[in-house]
């Protein structure tokens, strides 16, 4: 979403720190990536098309190669070339949901969690950006934002993409468009297309029941 950006872009100039924008690109048969800047950066998806199309298969449940590659690899490609060996990766994971720490030390760098050891809960976070003159600019629900990161993606509740379909339904097709272009689904029991269907078909009553659309997120609706 665009305001994840204008996010970023507001935090670096408000608290003067500087930011290194990057994303993941295709150099002839290469996987690689390219510094960009806020205005520079890709709006409609191109990074993540572009890595689809050299795989030649949709990411899913079981194989998310799409934060591999785009997120993780993509930077430490960056910072491999700046000639940086080892390094500390610092991940905004909370003590509430310590589940996700991970402290694999098979790659070059060493996870670092300084939410989780300090003990800041989703509590903690939400009263620090009450202070704060700016925040995201995208609903809450309950200290989560639906529609941040990933605008659709497939470890997203279906009651969340369903939504996403109601009020982004331009930005919803780009991911069914993908999957015709690919010739399949993210998910097997559902495709974008089918559930933006259903969303226009049935109107806005099947927001109202909970038991009708499922509400599990990491790919838990498919079964």
């Amino acid at each position: 979403m665009n305001a994840t950006l204008d996010f970023v872009a507001e935090c670096a100039a408000r608290w003067d720190v500087p930011i290194e924008w990057l994303e993941y690109k295709r150099n002839g048969n290469s996987n690689s990536f390219h510094v960009v800047n806020h205005n520079q950066a890709s709006r409609n998806g191109e990074p993540f098309r572009e890595l689809v199309l050299s795989r030649k298969y949709l990411p899913n449940v079981v194989a998310r190669y799409c934060t591999a590659e785009l997120k993780v690899r993509t930077s430490s490609r960056y910072l491999k070339s700046l000639g940086w060996d080892t390094w500390h990766n610092a991940l905004g994971i909370r003590a509430d949901e310590s589940r996700r720490v991970n402290h694999n030390q098979r790659e070059k760098w060493e996870n670092w969690y300084p939410l989780n050891d300090a003990g800041i809960s989703k509590k903690d976070v939400a009263n620090f950006w009450s202070r704060m003159p700016f925040d995201l600019r995208l609903e809450n629900v309950n200290g989560n934002a639906p529609k941040g990161n990933c605008d659709g993606c497939f470890l997203k509740s279906e009651a969340t993409l369903a939504a996403m379909w109601r009020e982004h339904p331009d930005r919803m097709q780009w991911w069914a468009d993908l999957e015709a272009e690919a010739g399949s689904t993210f998910h097997k029991s559902r495709s974008y297309s089918e559930l933006g269907d259903f969303v226009r078909n049935q109107g806005d009553w099947i927001f109202d029941n909970e038991g009708l659309l499922c509400q599990a997120n990491d790919g838990e609706c498919t079964g």
